[in-house]
């Protein structure tokens, strides 16, 4: 099995999550790892309560998991914190019902 660098698990958890949203057939395409891969990493970091999306879709088409996850991030946020972080993911706070 093929390892990947860091580097390049941040590369693609950044080319996952918002703004960017690619799928995991465009990402698998584009860098040559397999999607079976790609998964698992997803997955992995899900599981530590990262914020990658299910799929590429906008924030209004996220589950509970990851709203929920969102919320528990900006919890201790003031407003400008709160605008800051979802700028940065590419997404503005009414998605999160806030």
């Amino acid at each position: 099995m093929r390892r990947y660098s860091e580097a390049v698990k941040a590369d693609v958890r950044r080319l996952m999550t918002p703004p960017h949203r690619q799928s995991v057939a465009r990402i698998s395409q584009e860098l040559g790892i397999h999607v079976v891969t790609l998964h698992n990493w997803r997955k992995a970091w899900r599981l530590q309560g990262e914020v990658v999306p299910a799929s590429e879709k906008d924030p209004e088409g996220w589950g509970a998991t990851d709203k929920f996850t969102v919320v528990l991030e900006t919890a201790g946020l003031n407003a400008k914190e709160l605008s800051g972080y979802c700028q940065d993911r590419g997404f503005y706070p009414e998605y999160l019902g806030c």
